[in-house]
C-alpha cells in the first residue's frame, strides 16, 4: 500500500513562499505522475499542478501559474511545491495524489492515492 504524507504547511504573509513536500513509501515513486490539489472551505478540490513520472512535463492551474512550481526528486521518492507570491485565495487545505500511470491529469479520479492534506494558511 502506497503511503504520502505531506509536509511544509503553515501560517504566512501575503506576498511570502512556503514549500511543500510529499514523500512516498515504496519503491516505484519514479514511475507515477503526481499532482497536486487543494481544497478551501465550502469549496470542490482543485487542481494546482502535477508533473510526469520523469519530471520532464509540468503543468499548472490558472491560478497558480507563474507563483508555483512543482519539482519531484525520485531518489527520494519526494514531489515538492513552491508557492511564492502567495495570496489570501491560496489558502486551503493542500493534498498531494499519485496519478494512476505515468502521466497526469486535472481530475482528481485519475490519481488513485492521496496524502492527508497539509493547512496553508496566507493572512492578508
Amino acid at each position: 500500500q502506497v503511503q504520502l504524507v505531506e509536509s511544509g504547511g503553515g501560517l504566512v504573509q501575503a506576498g511570502g513562499s512556503l514549500r511543500l513536500s510529499c514523500t512516498a513509501s515504496g519503491r516505484t515513486f519514479g514511475s507515477y505522475g503526481m499532482g497536486w490539489f487543494r481544497q478551501a472551505p465550502g469549496k470542490e478540490r482543485e487542481f494546482v499542478s502535477a508533473i510526469t513520472w520523469s519530471g520532464g512535463s509540468t503543468y499548472y492551474g490558472d491560478s497558480v501559474k507563474g507563483r508555483f512550481t512543482i519539482s519531484r526528486d525520485n531518489a527520494k521518492n519526494t514531489v515538492y511545491l513552491q508557492m511564492n507570491s502567495l495570496k489570501s485565495e491560496d489558502t486551503a487545505v493542500y493534498y498531494c495524489a499519485r496519478h494512476a500511470g505515468p502521466s497526469w491529469s486535472k481530475d482528481e479520479f485519475e490519481y488513485n492515492y492521496w496524502g492527508q492534506g497539509t493547512q496553508v494558511t496566507v493572512s492578508s
